[in-house]
């Protein structure tokens, strides 16, 4: 059970450092698109997650359709929109597009789960969409408009998968990441397949960098990276967690402008901010957070 204590010292390293594995996520990303198309990126990196976790977790046999419903959405089809789009534009500009995710949740929720948007909600929502106005309208944003659109339309199938997964109710977190992968991988290989090329090329002349960012982006980030934030849920409540993964975009800026030289702009990195923002609006309770 969660409580609303401060984070002990220990555990305040340990969320540091599942934000920094999931901050440079995008950043090694684009490395690994040197090696593979960025659908068969995305299809290596889910089967390397099923091969590794397979064997520790139970099928959650009761809502095993389900699960594979929501990996057409949450994975195949959200990744591929995802990592395509990402192809197209600079890392940390993808990062802060994709913040879109948190209230697309919120607008998807209201309308599909009956949840109610506050106040807080609603301003939050308005200082997201902005940012990313500004973000959309930087000349060289503009130039090269589609993978943006790729991104938004990404972040929203994340958004539907999620509200997906809580109609479920309560599953076993990593038997869910596990068989979301055991079933999007054959899906994104399939993807793959479909709208891209020169795969198996790929496959035979990938250097040790490639691989390396396949097996970052399938244990690292997935296996170890969500094992220690779900550990982190199951110790306090979300709203201690939480804030700290607000993190994760400036760490990627940061990663996309010291390893990749990006140079983002005023408008895109006034932007992020704003994003942000919105996002800490809809994602905290300030007045909780303040009482702690």
């Amino acid at each position: 059970m969660g409580t609303s204590r401060a984070m002990k010292p220990g555990d305040i390293f340990v969320v540091l450092g599942i934000t920094m594995l999931w901050g440079m996520g995008f950043t090694l990303a684009k490395w690994g698109f040197g090696d593979f198309p960025p659908i068969l990126l995305i299809a290596l990196r889910y089967s390397v997650t099923a091969i590794a976790m397979v064997w520790f977790v139970r099928p959650p046999w009761e809502v095993l359709g389900r699960v594979a419903l929501i990996s057409v959405i949450g994975a195949s089809i959200n990744y591929s929109l995802i990592y395509t789009g990402l192809e197209g534009v600079d890392a940390s500009t993808a990062a802060l597009i994709i913040q879109l995710e948190i209230p697309f949740a919120a607008i998807v929720a209201t309308l599909f789960l009956g949840e109610r948007l506050g106040l807080r909600q609603v301003l939050g929502m308005a200082l997201s969409f902005v940012g990313t106005a500004f973000i959309v309208g930087e000349p060289k944003v503009q130039q090269n408009i589609f993978p943006v659109v790729l991104l938004m339309a990404g972040a929203f199938c994340w958004a539907a998968g999620q509200a997906m997964v809580r109609k479920l109710g309560k599953v076993d977190p990593f038997a869910l990441i596990a068989w979301m992968a055991i079933f999007g991988s054959p899906q994104l290989f399939l993807t793959s397949y479909l709208f891209e090329s020169g795969q198996w090329a790929a496959l035979e002349n990938a250097s040790w960098q490639g691989w390396g960012v396949v097996f970052y982006l399938g244990l690292v980030m997935n296996g170890l990276g969500y094992g220690l934030w779900y550990r982190l849920l199951g110790r306090y409540t979300v709203n201690t967690v939480m804030p700290y993964q607000l993190l994760v975009p400036v760490i990627t800026v940061l990663g996309g402008v010291l390893l990749l030289g990006e140079e983002p702009t005023f408008l895109i990195v006034m932007g992020g901010a704003i994003v942000i923002l919105g996002v800490a609006f809809i994602t905290i309770d300030f007045r909780a957070f303040a009482r702690r």
